[in-house]
C-alpha cells in the first residue's frame, strides 16, 4: 500500500558527514497521524503507548554531526480500544529553546567538545533513552544530562526534573531503571573528575532518596547498568576519554584490551563501601538485556562488545574505539554470574552466530528472572538494525526472527507490550517502526509475541519517514493515567 513519499535529500548538504543525508535525514514538521491505512488487523487487547527517542537536528550542525547531538524527538503510537494515532514531537529541552530563539545552532557537538566546556557548550538534547516512570515518559541522554519529563500521549514536554538530581551540576544516566514492583528508579551519573561516577536512587514520585559517590580509577564512559531486586550492578568498562585529546577539549574514545571490564554489585540503598567488584574478560557493554537473583548469584545477560583483531588475532584497540565511538556495532548474547557470597565469576557466550543489540523484555519484570528478549538483528557495518528477533536468555536460543528485506530494511528498537489480561511473560505484542528504503515505505508493525516467524499481524502504512533513532519503550495504560 503505496503512501507519498518525501526524498530526505541532504538538508544541510554533506560537508557535516552521513548521519544528517538521506535515511538520516531529520524530519522538518510535528504530525499527528489518525486514521491511517492497516493491512491486517490491531488486536484488540492491545492497549498503552510505544514511544521511540532519538536525534533529528532542527539547525545546521556547527561541525561534524553525531547521532547524539541531535535534538531529541519522540515518536509515539498510542493504542487505545482499537484506536491507533501516532505522533512525533521535539524535546523542548532547555537547548532547544536557546536555538528556537535564536533560530540557529548555538552548541557543538562531541566530536568538537567536551560536557562542560563554557566556552564550546555542548547540548544536553535528550535524545538517547525514553523510560516511563511516576507517570511520565522520562527522556535522557547519552552523557548523563537532566531527564526531562513528557506526557507519554500528547508528547508535550512536561519540563526538566530537576527533582531526580541532588544538585544542579549533577545528571542523570542515558539509562536507568525502574523497577515496576516499587515504582523505584536506579540510576547513575558520570563525569571527568573525581570520583568519576555516582549512584542515586529515586522513589516513585521522582524525588531522590539514596545518592553516593562511587570511585573509579579514572574517567569512563559507561553506558547502561542493571538491577535485580535488592542490588545494582554497576558498569566500569576499559573505554575512556583520551587524556590529550581531554586536555584539548575534544571528545576522544579509547579502548584499552589489556585491562577487565568490572561490574559492580551494590546493595540497592547501600553505601559505597558495600560495593562488590568483579571481573571479567576486558570489553564493552552498550545495553543490558536484565539481571536477576538466583541465591547468591546475580545474573546479568547483556549485549557484549566483540572486539576488533588484527590479522594475527590479536586486539586491535584503535579500531574497537573507532567503532563504539561511530556506533558500529558488533555484539553478541552473554551471560555473566557473580557470586557474592564467595567472590566466584563466570561469563559465557550464549549465542556466538548473531550480532544483536538493542534488546527489550517485559518491563514488568526488570530486576526479576525473566526468559524472554526481543532484540534487533544489527548491520555491523553501519548503523542499521535489519530486522527484530527473539531469544531464550537462559539458554540462549533464537526462538523467532523477522525482516521484510534485511538488506534494504530499518527497523526500530522494538518494545514488548503485555496483552490485556496477560497470562504468560511473551502473552503480548512486539510493536517496532520499520522503514523501507527500497519501496519508501514506511510502516508500525506488530508482531505476535509468542511466534515472531508468522510476520507482522498489522502493518500500519505511514505517510512519512521515521529516521533512524535509538531506544524506546512500552508504556501501559494504567501508567500513564496520571500523566494524561
Amino acid at each position: 500500500m503505496n503512501q507519498p513519499f518525501k526524498d530526505p535529500g541532504a538538508p544541510f548538504g554533506h560537508k557535516h558527514g552521513p548521519f544528517v543525508t538521506d535515511v538520516f535525514a531529520p524530519l522538518s514538521q510535528e504530525e499527528v497521524l489518525e486514521d491511517l491505512p492497516v493491512t491486517g488487523a490491531i488486536p484488540k487487547d492491545l492497549n498503552g503507548v510505544y514511544l521511540r527517542n532519538g536525534p533529528n537536528p532542527r539547525f545546521e550542525p556547527k561541525g561534524e554531526y553525531h547521532p547524539f547531538d541531535g535534538d531529541g524527538m519522540l515518536h509515539n503510537a498510542h493504542f487505545e480500544n482499537g484506536r491507533l494515532v501516532i505522533r512525533n514531537k521535539w524535546v523542548r529541552t532547555e537547548a532547544w529553546g536557546r536555538e528556537d530563539a535564536a533560530q540557529s545552532a548555538e552548541y557543538w557537538g562531541i566530536r568538537q567538545t567536551l560536557k562542560g566546556r563554557e566556552d564550546q557548550p555542548l547540548k544536553d538534547s535528550a535524545n538517547t533513552d525514553v523510560i516511563g516512570h511516576a507517570g511520565a515518559a522520562l527522556t535522557t541522554w547519552y552523557l548523563a544530562g537532566v531527564p526531562y519529563a513528557v506526557d507519554p500521549i500528547t508528547l508535550e514536554t512536561l519540563g526538566p526534573c530537576y527533582d531526580y538530581l541532588d544538585k544542579p551540576d549533577s545528571g542523570m544516566s542515558a539509562h536507568c531503571k525502574v523497577d515496576e514492583f516499587t515504582n523505584e528508579l536506579m540510576y547513575f551519573d558520570y563525569g571527568d573528575h573525581w570520583p568519576y561516577m555516582w549512584y542515586g536512587v529515586a522513589d516513585a514520585d521522582g524525588k531522590v532518596t539514596h545518592r553516593i559517590p562511587i570511585e573509579l580509577p579514572g574517567n569512563r564512559l559507561p553506558h547502561d547498568m542493571a538491577i535485580t531486586e535488592h542490588y545494582s550492578i554497576l558498569h566500569d568498562h576499559p573505554v575512556f576519554h583520551d587524556e590529550e585529546a581531554r586536555a584539548a577539549g575534544r571528545h576522544k574514545v579509547v579502548f584499552d584490551s589489556n585491562m577487565p571490564t568490572r561490574l559492580g554489585v551494590i546493595p540497592r540503598k547501600g553505601a559505597a563501601a558495600d560495593l562488590q567488584w568483579f571481573e571479567f574478560s576486558g570489553a564493552f557493554i552498550y545495553h543490558v538485556i536484565n539481571a536477576w537473583e538466583e541465591g547468591d548469584e546475580i545474573v546479568m545477560v547483556a549485549c557484549r562488545y566483540q572486539p576488533a583483531k588484527h590479522e594475527d588475532g590479536s586486539f586491535h584497540d584503535a579500531e574497537t574505539a573507532k567503532m563504539i565511538a561511530r556506533l558500529v556495532m558488533d555484539a553478541r548474547l552473554w551471560s555473566y554470574r557473580m557470586n557474592t557470597k564467595t567472590g566466584e565469576c563466570s561469563e559465557m557466550c550464549l549465542d556466538p552466530d548473531f550480532n544483536v543489540e538493542f534488546p527489550s523484555i517485559d518491563s514488568q519484570l526488570t530486576g526479576r528472572k525473566s526468559e524472554f528478549a526481543y532484540l534487533v538483528d544489527h548491520d555491523p557495518k553501519i548503523l542499521r538494525w535489519m530486522g527484530v528477533c527473539k531469544y531464550n536468555t537462559d539458554t540462549g536460543e533464537r526462538l523467532g526472527a523477522w525482516s521484510d528485506d534485511p538488506v534494504h530494511c530499518w527497523y526500530s528498537e522494538p518494545w514488548f507490550a503485555p496483552a490485556d489480561n496477560q497470562t504468560s511473560e511473551d502473552h503480548g505484542y512486539v510493536v517496532v517502526f520499520v522503514w523501507n528504503d527500497k519501496t519508501h515505505q514506511q510502516e508500525l508493525q506488530i508482531f505476535d509475541a509468542k511466534d515472531l516467524n508468522k510476520g507482522p499481524v498489522a502493518r500500519v502504512h505511514m505517510p512519512e519517514r521515521i529516521p533512524p533513532g535509538f531506544h524506546a519503550c512500552w508504556m501501559r495504560s494504567e501508567s500513564i493515567k496520571q500523566a494524561s
